[in-house]
Order: structure tokens, then C-alpha cells, then sequence
């Protein structure tokens, strides 16, 4: 008898998913185990395995489309088997309804006319996003590596093609938009658009990361109530330390990493700083699972690096840079975001000096690092260079009071200020 093969939920979040690519077509045998397509979730790229023996009867989606979860996306069974009446009989779920279809759109870009006398210049800012990135510049092609997957597939040339993600990264909608012979180049990539007496705007179908992203920071920023704390620390001795530690390291050690082994080594002794609210009771977490903001093509991505507190230096490092290259390449498991009860946003290395964050839920705080910057200070009644932090907590004041915050951030800045003491 055919089986039907729903949408699975992936991730606790999900509500959602893609069909990046399909690996098998209707009339292809499969085998339990094989794997059917690659599905794009809100926080990652997976693959959808087959459960049954026989052959792929139906597909109920075209590859690009998004469907609910628990929607119908394949029917699996012998030969020639009938599968109407399975269809007819699918219930809510099935997405033969074309209402729980979407194709994910692609880039479209209108251009309307306007007065020569009311088209404004063309902004820097505009004129900078109309350059070459670097990458472009050297000859190299940026594009995720879905997008290179589904071009070596299609035997799409990538190069010269602009596409419409971060920098003019290519993406997935970037080749939907060439198999559909529409321009996959970003209304940005030509500096002439900006200028001809015309006005233009690109309307891009948002994923279900970003969907999921704008969600759960909604209800955290209008639910919870924020409040912040700042704090400047002195990195002289951290930068010297960080140094030499790299000199014998096997792992290259970065200033996020001893962040988050100080974060991780001062909050067990602020219990109220490492817990959430629980509606009509608050958990207060005697472990410490780190959740490390990182930023990815669509959006943002939290993996955790759990148990931080019983950690080395070393290990931090090599486990953060671990989860860091499968979050790029979009192969994170729900184990590896799961479970966080603190989080840590750096942009430091984007050269941002100081920001706040919106809180992660179900965590009760998140601390934004800036960068590292050199500026004049008085040490010992002299003016020399030294190296400067800010930090920025965010709290939920419905956990953590102001005093508790201040006092935590009063432990990590001596650990970022004497790290040797993270190595005892």
C-alpha cells in the first residue's frame, strides 16, 4: 500500500519549509534511507530521508515551493498503484489544496518613470553598494553552496552573475530566478538604475529563517521588558594574552572566545542572570549552555556551545569555529541550537563600538560585545595607548533586577581584565 510522506517538523520553530532541491523524480525506485530532497528550514538546510521501499508516485510540490508542516510532499508505493483516492482523502494537511502551496518568489524589480528636475543624485551609500565586492574583484564568484549545488545540477555558469544576497552573494532564489528566465542580477548590480530618471525597488519573498528571526524577537521585545546596562573594559592584558596563547595553541583562539569563556565562568555565580521567565515561575539554570549569535546568508543563526562553564580555552574555540562553518553551510542539527540560557552578540568584528540586543528567548539576558578599539587613557597619572571594550547587557526585568546585572558584569569584566585567571 502507497505511504504519504508529510512535511516533518524540524526544529522546534519551524512552521514551514522549502524544497531547495528535489533528488529523486516521479517513477524513480527508492529504498528506505535515501534521501528524497533538501529541505530549507527556518534555521538550516536538511535533508529529507525516505522511510518506505517502492517507488515515488506523486510529488506534490515544485522544487522551490514552500509548504506547511505536515503538508503532503510525496507518495511513495508499488508500481502503478492507484493514488487518487489517497489524495482525495489526505485531510487538512495535504497540500493538493493549492492554498498551502507558495513558491518562494523571486527578486522583482519595478521601475517607475519620474521628472528629470525631481530625480535625486545618487547617494554614496548607493554608489558604494554599486561596486564589485572584493570577491568580484579577484575573480572569485560569492554564492552559498546550495546555490553552487543547484548550478552544478542546471550547468548554470556562475560567473558574472550578481545576486541579490548579502554583498551580491548568489543564492537559492538567485538560479529559481534564471530557471524561470527571469534576471537573477540585483537592481543594485547596475549603477545606471539609480540615475536614468527612474525610481526602483526589488521585492524579495522573505524565508523562513528571517520569518522566524522577526517572530521570536517580536514577542521577546514587546513581551519582555528591556532593560540595559553598559560597561567599559580595559583589553591590554587580553590582547597580550591572546597572543601568546595563539603562539602555542593548536587552535586559534579569538577575542569572542574569551569572551565566552569569562561569560561562561561568571554566571554560575549570578544564578538569576542565567535563567528565564517561566510565566508563573522563573528557572533559574544550574548549567551553562551559551547560545553564540552568528551571522549567516539569510539572517542570524544562535548554535550553543553547552556545558561552556566545564570547558577549556581551546575547546571553546575549536567548537565555536566548528559550529560557525556548519552554520555557514547551513548543516546545524536541533541538538546544536537548542537549550541556551544566556546568548552572546558580538559585532566587534565589524567595527561596531557599542550596541544593545534584543533578548533571546527564553533566555532572561543577552550581551552585545563591541570592538576592541585603541584609544589615549591615563595609567598610573600618565596618557598612553590603551585597548577599550564596551559591553551592553540586556535584561529582562521581570528576572533580573539592575544590581544583579551590574554585579555580574562587575565578575566578567576582572576575568576579561585579568585572563589568566580563566586559566586556573
Amino acid at each position: 500500500m502507497a505511504e504519504v510522506l508529510r512535511m516533518p517538523k524540524m526544529s522546534d520553530t519551524m512552521t514551514e519549509g522549502v524544497i531547495a532541491v528535489w533528488h529523486k523524480k516521479v517513477g524513480d525506485p527508492v529504498r528506505s534511507g535515501d534521501i528524497l530532497a533538501d529541505v530549507e528550514t527556518d534555521k538550516a538546510t536538511m535533508e529529507l530521508e525516505n522511510f518506505v521501499n517502492g517507488v515515488l508516485l506523486h510529488v506534490g510540490l515544485p522544487q522551490g515551493s514552500s509548504v506547511p508542516v505536515d503538508a503532503i510532499i510525496a507518495i511513495v508505493g508499488k508500481e502503478g498503484e492507484d493514488i487518487s483516492g489517497l489524495l482525495a482523502s489526505s485531510g487538512p494537511g495535504s497540500n493538493t489544496d493549492e492554498k498551502n502551496i507558495r513558491p518562494e518568489a523571486s527578486s522583482v524589480v519595478v521601475e517607475t518613470p519620474v521628472s528629470a528636475t525631481n530625480a535625486a543624485l545618487p547617494s554614496l551609500d548607493n554608489a558604494r553598494l554599486a561596486q564589485p565586492t572584493d570577491e568580484q574583484s579577484l575573480g572569485r564568484t560569492k554564492a552559498s553552496p546550495l546555490a553552487r549545488k543547484m548550478a552544478e545540477e542546471r550547468g548554470i555558469d556562475l560567473t558574472g552573475i550578481r545576486g541579490s544576497g548579502d554583498g551580491g552573494r548568489i543564492v537559492r532564489r538567485d538560479l529559481e530566478s534564471i530557471a524561470s528566465g527571469k534576471s537573477a542580477v540585483s537592481s543594485l548590480a547596475s549603477p545606471s538604475t539609480t540615475y536614468e530618471g527612474q525610481e526602483s525597488f526589488e521585492m524579495v519573498t522573505i524565508s523562513p529563517m528571517r520569518k522566524t528571526i522577526a517572530r521570536r524577537l517580536a514577542e521577546s521585545k514587546f513581551t519582555a521588558p528591556h532593560f540595559y546596562l553598559n560597561m567599559e573594559v580595559d583589553m591590554g592584558r587580553a590582547v597580550e594574552s591572546r597572543s601568546r596563547l595563539n603562539e602555542v595553541s593548536g587552535v586559534k583562539i579569538s577575542f569572542n572566545d574569551l569572551v565566552v569563556k569569562a561569560v561562561a565562568m561568571s554566571l554560575p555565580h549570578h544564578p538569576a542572570v542565567n535563567a528565564s521567565w517561566q510565566g508563573d515561575s522563573i528557572r533559574y539554570n544550574k548549567h551553562v549552555h551559551l547560545g553564540v549569535a552568528m551571522a549567516v546568508e539569510d539572517g542570524l543563526l544562535v548554535p550553543v556551545v553547552r556545558f561552556a562553564n566545564q570547558k577549556s580555552l581551546s575547546q571553546i574555540a575549536q567548537e565555536t569555529a566548528s559550529l560557525a562553518d556548519r552554520a555557514r553551510q547551513k548543516k546545524l542539527q536541533a541538538p546544536d541550537w537548542e537549550g541556551n540560557t544566556f546568548t552572546i552578540s558580538n559585532l566587534g568584528m565589524f567595527g561596531i563600538e557599542s550596541f544593545t540586543a534584543i533578548i533571546n528567548p527564553p533566555d532572561a539576558c543577552i550581551l552585545a560585545v563591541g570592538a576592541i578599539r585603541q584609544e589615549a587613557v591615563v595609567r598610573n597619572g600618565e596618557i598612553v595607548v590603551g585597548h577599550r571594550m564596551k559591553l551592553t547587557l540586556s535584561c529582562d526585568h521581570r528576572v533580573v533586577d539592575g544590581a544583579t546585572g551590574a554585579a555580574f558584569l562587575q565578575r566578567l569584566k576582572n576575568l576579561l581584565e585579568e585572563p589568566l585567571r580563566m586559566l586556573l
